[in-house]
């Protein structure tokens, strides 16, 4: 018995004796953005067609592919660059006329690094074959270097904003205790024209803004107060 006393005795100064020892911090945000003109876009497109014959569709499909990829190597895009997302055969039964059919699809994503021959590139792939256009990625090659200046605004705000309180409570500020960062995806809004507004158009005329992305760092930190 005492020697349980005697051990909630000590667990309890050692917990005092923590609280009197913790030192007074404050947690803050800061927020780094900066704004970049993409100049690599990433393109996703789809050859797919429906058939009776399942062989039959997919030779079809393979004449179309090779066709494209001809194409794509033709505009000296590197092969790095052009990448098969996923090949797909499905059978399909309709109960009104009780027969089956098929469908195959094949997807391919072709990264461009020179974005003045976009417009060349998307008309050669609907000229190839290409009937599917399921969406566009803009990135920037210097995203680790803007990831990195943003992330230097964030601290130097974060550091700014605690200065702050610490000026009202006359007090300052010591080290930073810890940091922890937060990477929001950049996400920019483009405007394109769908596969069938560029079959339906021969105007050969600009089908893509890429606007600006927003690359964002959100960094989290405790710091010391004096």
């Amino acid at each position: 018995m005492r020697t349980i006393s005697l051990l909630c005795i000590l667990l309890l100064s050692t917990g005092l004796l923590a609280q009197h020892n913790l030192k007074p911090s404050a947690e803050v945000s800061g927020e780094g953005i900066v704004n970049v003109v993409p100049d690599e876009v990433t393109v996703s497109v789809r050859v797919e067609n429906e058939g009776k014959n399942a062989r039959e569709l997919k030779q079809q499909n393979d004449r179309i592919i090779n066709n494209v990829l001809a194409f794509i190597k033709s505009q000296g895009i590197p092969d790095k660059n052009v990448r098969t997302e996923y090949i797909r055969l499905n059978k399909n039964y309709d109960y009104n006329t009780k027969t089956y059919s098929y469908a195959a699809n094949q997807s391919i994503t072709v990264k461009l690094t020179d974005l003045s021959k976009y417009e060349s590139l998307m008309n050669g792939l609907m000229e190839s074959g290409i009937n599917r256009i399921d969406g566009i990625e803009f990135s920037s090659s210097k995203r680790a270097e803007l990831e990195s200046e943003a992330r230097k605004k964030a601290v130097r705000q974060a550091k700014m904003k605690v200065e702050e309180y610490a000026s009202v409570l006359n007090q300052t500020i010591g080290k930073a205790m810890f940091i922890r960062e937060d990477n929001p995806p950049a996400m920019p809004q483009p405007m394109y024209k769908t596969a069938m507004m560029m079959d339906s158009e021969s105007s050969g005329g600009q089908s893509m803004a890429p606007g600006e992305m927003e690359i964002k760092v959100i960094v989290y930190v405790t710091f010391e107060l004096n």
